[in-house]
C-alpha cells in the first residue's frame, strides 16, 4: 500500500518547519498555548495535534518521545510554532481576501486520490470507490482520520492562494529573457559531437585463438557476424554479429588500442588482432568515418519561453521571501506564550538571523 505522500500537507511533517515567535509578554488566557494578535492558539488544537502526531508514530512502529527527554521538548515546541505560523497565515490570508472553500479541498482531496491511489498507465481506471478504499486503508496505516487530511490539504491551499496574492504582480519582460540568455548562452546549446564509426569485433582472451579467427576471416570475410555470436567474450555486441551498439564507437570514448584501429582501418577491412586490457580484438569497419559536429547555439527564440518561466520562478520566490521576512517580522511584536510553552534557550525564531527556509510557499 502507497503511503499517503500528501501527508506532508498536513500537521506531522509541518512539525519540523519552523514559524514565527516571539517570547514577548502578552496576555494569554488560560486554556490557551499562545496568543497571535488577538487571536489565541487553543490547549485543545495543541492536544489535538499532539495526538495526532503520536497516532502516526504508532501506527508507523516508531517510539513517540517520553516527556522529559530533548526530542519531547523539539515536538512540543514544534506543535506550537506550527500552531503560531498557521495562524499567521489564517490571518494573512483575511488580509488579502483569500479563501479556501470544501468545494476545493474535495477538488484537491480527489485529485490526489487519482495521483496515488489509481491504477498504474496502461491498466484499466480505479473507480472512485476504489481509490477512496486505498485512501482509507492508507489512513488507517499511517494513524491519520480524513478530516485531518482535509485540515492538512486546506493549510496548503491557504500557503498557495497567499503565495499567488503576493507574487501576482510580478513580471518578466523580453529584456530579462534576453539578458538572462546572453549571459547564460553556453548552457543552451547543443553540445559538440566527436567522430563516430559503426564496427563490429570479435573479442576473445588468447592471442592465438584470434589469429585462427583472423585467418578464417581472411578467407571467407562473409562470416564474421556467425563467429563472433560463437566466440566473441564481448556480450553486449556479439548477439548482434559484433557490432557494437549504437553511440558507442565515439572517439574518445574507447581504450585506445581499439580506437586507433577502429578509426583508421579503410571501410569494410577486418583488422589483424589488436590487443586491449579486455583481451585480443578483430575489427571490421562497417562504413566510413562520421565526421564530428561543433558546438552549436539554440537560438534564443527556442528556449524564450523557458527561461521566462524560470525568471518568474526566482523573482515570486523573492517577493514572497520579502513579504515572509516582514510578516515574521510584524509578528514578533504581536505572540504570548502560555508559561511552559515558549521556545527553549536558542529556538524562539524571532531571535535567530532572518531566514525564509522554514517559511517557503512556493508552489511552482
Amino acid at each position: 500500500m502507497r503511503r499517503i505522500t500528501l501527508i506532508g500537507l498536513c500537521a506531522l511533517v509541518a512539525l519540523l518547519v519552523a514559524a514565527c515567535g516571539s517570547s514577548g509578554p502578552r496576555s494569554v488566557p488560560a486554556d490557551a498555548v499562545a496568543v497571535v494578535d488577538d487571536k489565541e492558539i487553543s490547549k485543545a488544537d495543541w492536544d489535538a495535534l499532539l495526538a495526532q502526531t503520536k497516532r502516526n508514530f504508532q501506527a508507523t512502529k516508531r517510539k513517540f518521545p517520553a516527556p522529559g527527554t530533548v526530542d519531547y521538548a523539539n515536538l512540543k515546541n514544534n506543535a506550537t510554532q506550527f500552531l503560531i505560523q498557521s495562524s499567521e497565515y489564517q490571518q494573512e490570508a483575511d488580509k488579502l481576501d483569500v479563501n479556501v472553500s470544501d468545494s476545493d479541498i474535495d477538488k484537491r482531496l480527489d485529485q490526489i486520490k487519482k495521483q496515488y491511489y489509481g491504477n498504474p498507465a496502461g491498466q484499466k481506471p480505479a473507480t472512485p470507490a476504489q481509490m477512496d478504499k486505498r485512501y482509507r486503508d492508507a489512513l488507517k496505516q499511517q494513524g491519520f482520520t480524513d478530516k485531518e487530511v482535509r485540515s492538512g490539504i486546506k493549510l496548503q491551499l491557504i500557503r498557495e492562494k497567499v503565495y499567488n496574492a503576493v507574487t501576482k504582480d510580478v513580471k518578466v519582460t523580453d529584456d530579462d529573457v534576453k539578458a538572462y540568455y546572453d549571459k547564460n548562452k553556453k548552457q543552451y546549446e547543443t553540445p559538440a559531437q566527436p567522430e563516430s564509426r559503426d564496427v563490429r569485433h570479435i573479442l576473445v582472451k588468447k592471442k592465438a585463438k584470434a589469429d585462427e579467427l583472423y585467418a578464417e576471416l581472411q578467407k571467407n570475410p562473409g562470416k564474421f557476424a556467425q563467429l563472433a555470436k560463437k566466440w566473441s567474450t564481448d556480450t553486449s555486441s556479439a548477439p548482434n554479429g559484433g557490432k557494437l551498439p549504437p553511440g558507442t564507437a565515439v572517439k574518445g570514448r574507447l581504450v585506445p588500442e581499439f580506437e586507433k584501429v577502429a578509426f583508421s582501418i579503410p571501410p569494410h577491412k577486418i583488422s589483424k588482432p589488436v590487443h586491449s586490457q579486455f583481451g585480443w580484438h578483430i575489427i571490421e569497419a562497417l562504413g566510413p568515418v562520421k565526421k564530428g559536429t561543433p558546438a552549436k547555439p539554440t537560438p534564443l527564440a527556442q528556449v524564450k519561453e523557458a527561461i521566462r518561466q524560470t525568471l518568474l520562478s526566482q523573482k515570486k520566490q523573492q517577493e514572497m521571501d520579502k513579504w515572509l521576512s516582514g510578516v515574521k517580522k510584524d509578528y514578533c511584536k504581536k505572540i504570548g506564550y502560555q508559561q511552559g510553552y515558549a521556545p527553549p534557550p536558542g529556538q524562539d525564531p524571532c531571535k535567530q538571523p532572518a531566514s525564509t527556509t522554514g517559511s517557503s510557499t512556493t508552489t511552482g
